[in-house]
């Protein structure tokens, strides 16, 4: 029997249908009994067909059949229906991304669970200089006397003296950003297959730098001349979901994280942030918790005391501010109690395009420190959950001179007190 009282539509398990309210000519729901067919018509009237992507949505269904079903007929009607080509799958969290019209033209449709806006994020840092650094060079002028560099945030937590015990050997990390220089000398060895999700027939490579930079200093690795990461015999998956203003979408996002998950990742880097919470979003990271993956992500750059952005801020994530070279909070770093470890994010020497190299600050900085002792103590000890990996970055790291006022328990990441202790973790 179809329901009409207004609180939604009825399932009928016996016909594989929801009897709901159709699109009738003014635009309201009129009495019907609705197929995945059908619903497939609805959404292709209900999309915009114009560039649209200020009207970006993630449609989530309500489980995991009519998820299935509605993508399957999504398919099949691509030919006769040709907006639905936009439509992408978010396979993790059982929902779909497109550009409405109107989001409220699907409200009360069958099938659908909710409807958020699909939101623009940022990468966090504090910008390019505007020239490059010859090799070794500081901006201060200062050249470094070896042909092999170890920046000074490597050697500050103390990662070339745990080398002995552990490099990150074969350790997958997918870092989710602006894609990599393919080409870069230093990178050569690190770098497998990846993915870019703004244009899947091309390589994931970098058109902005900001992630050419982060895979440095997580696994960078030389033999002659260059700089050394954290975990040089790492494996870096680059996932290009920002383009060249360092910008994505939030089912960009979500796309990064599913293949990271399907291709078996130990490690999501996250290096940007918003502001704003995701249903969609936070469903995604949990997917990946679940799978075992060790998720970590940045806080943030206003320098703003019990502010973490998102999805730093979820409890599935390692949330990481960043430090000065003198071992104190990074005047621009976000501090609160949900930040879970701090690392080096002052004037961070790094890989970059065209195979340069570059001087970053912000916590994105910090974040591939993290990711880089993770992969570390990953390669030392296989198969440590999430949530231990969390616990041991903390007991073993070292207290920050001087925190903030409220605060406590503010702690600097240090590779070599975790790796060793890994040795004696049953």
């Amino acid at each position: 029997m179809a329901h009409t009282g207004g609180h939604g539509p009825t399932y009928d398990k016996r016909r594989n249908s929801v009897l709901t309210t159709g699109i009738s000519c003014n635009g309201t729901w009129g009495e019907s009994k609705v197929n995945p067919s059908t619903f497939a018509h609805w959404l292709h009237e209900a999309l915009d067909d114009s560039d649209g992507t200020e009207r970006r949505h993630i449609i989530h269904f309500n489980n995991p059949h009519d998820y299935a079903v509605i993508a399957r007929q999504v398919g099949q009607h691509r030919r006769s229906l040709p907006r639905l080509h936009q439509v992408q799958p978010l396979h993790s969290i059982r929902a779909i991304t497109c550009s409405l019209r109107s989001a409220d033209q699907l409200a009360g449709a069958p099938f659908i669970q909710s409807i958020e806006a699909d939101t623009r994020i940022q990468m966090h840092t504090g910008g390019k200089s505007a020239s490059l650094l010859p090799f070794g060079e500081s901006k201060s002028g200062k050249r470094a006397p070896s042909r092999i560099l170890i920046p000074w945030g490597i050697k500050h937590i103390r990662a070339p003296q745990a080398w002995n015990k552990s490099k990150g050997d074969r350790i997958r990390i997918g870092v989710i950003d602006t894609g990599v220089d393919y080409n870069h000398p230093d990178l050569r060895y690190c770098l497998s297959r990846g993915i870019n999700i703004l244009n899947r027939q091309m390589l994931p490579l970098d058109d902005n730098g900001h992630g050419t930079h982060i895979a440095g200093t997580i696994a960078a690795y030389t033999r002659q001349k260059g700089v050394m990461g954290v975990a040089p015999q790492a494996v870096i998956h680059p996932v290009k979901a920002f383009d060249h203003q360092g910008g994505a979408y939030v089912s960009d996002i979500i796309s990064g994280i599913d293949w990271c998950v399907l291709n078996n990742v130990n490690i999501i880097n996250m290096s940007f942030g918003m502001k704003t919470y995701s249903k969609a979003l936070e469903a995604a990271v949990l997917s990946a918790y679940r799978a075992g993956i060790v998720v970590v992500a940045s806080s943030g750059n206003e320098g703003k005391q019990a502010e973490v952005d998102y999805p730093a801020r979820l409890k599935q994530v390692i949330a990481v501010g960043a430090t000065t070279r003198k071992g104190y909070i990074a005047p621009f770093s976000n501090v609160g109690k949900q930040i879970d470890i701090y690392a080096p994010g002052e004037k961070i020497y790094s890989t970059w395009l065209r195979g340069k190299y570059n001087e970053l600050s912000g916590t994105s900085m910090a974040t591939s420190h993290v990711s880089g002792v993770i992969a570390l103590m990953l390669a030392q000890k296989p198969g440590i959950k999430p949530l231990r990996v969390k616990n041991l970055l903390r007991k073993h790291a070292r207290l920050l001179l001087k925190p903030g006022k409220n605060i406590g328990g503010i702690r600097e990441i240090h590779a070599l007190r975790v790796v060793t202790a890994l040795s004696s973790v049953k």
